[in-house]
């Protein structure tokens, strides 16, 4: 097997929740460029088609399903969709999930505070349950092996004012990470989670004041050794190291992702 052939994602297929926009495109668009076939989940049925449109630029199959990941029911429903449709998943990528972000802690109302951990966390969760649901029992017919990534934040390895139900739910998603990748080894299945730091999206930069947008340029340039945000096209060559047969022995793992900005002191 030659090196580009240990990259190459021919034949295999990945869904990316969350994959019509921002980080989730980003995924999708890597596993595409790597040549394989994209199951992509989004809440608008319209962006979910245009995200498509763009995929299949690539020439490969794309299948994209309109899908709320806290909605339980719906995730066990359009998870045998996908495999019926595709055939099989190769990786899940779970990466849907929404911010938001009170005043202070102590003003944090509820609703929000369950709001977020529905879809980052317990909808994170539905979606890993059912793609490992499905990945052994394929191995278990003879075909073992799959990839889980999770993406998470910094907040795994530090505070953020105001973000500690964000923090909770990615901290938690890395637990159930390391969990899956110890007890289903044995399958062939790795699971890791993906950290980025600082990602420049349309979305995000459309929910900052430019007082907001200011402080976090001068910090990235001040701090980070490289001095700029990410961006989502930074995130396909991961996506093809950890789908692909490169990264078989790469499993419960927190791969950070941010110019080096955790790191500088």
């Amino acid at each position: 097997m030659s090196l580009a052939d240990l990259f190459d994602l021919s034949g295999k297929v990945g869904l990316v929740t969350g994959g019509n926009s921002g980080l989730g495109f980003g995924f999708a668009t890597g596993i595409a460029r790597g040549g394989g076939d994209v199951v992509i989940w989004g809440r608008r049925a319209g962006k979910n088609e245009e995200a498509a449109a763009a995929l299949r630029e690539h020439g490969v199959r794309v299948l994209a399903q309109t899908v709320d990941v806290s909605d339980e029911k719906q995730v066990e429903d359009e998870m045998a969709r996908a495999v019926g449709e595709m055939g099989r998943l190769d990786c899940v990528i779970a990466n849907a999930g929404i911010s938001s972000r009170p005043p202070s802690f102590h003003e944090m109302p509820t609703a929000m505070y369950h709001g977020l951990l529905d879809v980052s966390l317990h909808g994170a969760f539905y979606t890993l349950r059912e793609a490992v649901a499905h990945m052994v029992r394929r191995a278990e017919a003879g075909d073992a092996g799959g990839s889980l990534i999770v993406c998470g934040s910094l907040t795994v390895v530090g505070g953020v004012p105001g973000l500690q139900h964000y923090g909770a739910a990615k901290s938690a998603m890395l637990a159930v990470t390391r969990s899956i990748a110890v007890e289903y080894g044995r399958f062939g299945i790795r699971a890791n989670m993906v950290a980025p730091g600082y990602i420049e999206t349309s979305l995000g930069a459309g929910r900052q004041t430019p007082e907001l947008r200011a402080r976090r340029d001068e910090k990235i340039r001040t701090r980070s050794p490289i001095p700029r945000p990410g961006y989502p096209s930074d995130f396909e060559g991961i996506v093809v190291y950890l789908m692909s047969d490169a990264s078989a022995y790469h499993t419960g793992d927190c791969i950070v992702i941010d110019g080096g900005y955790s790191v500088s002191i």
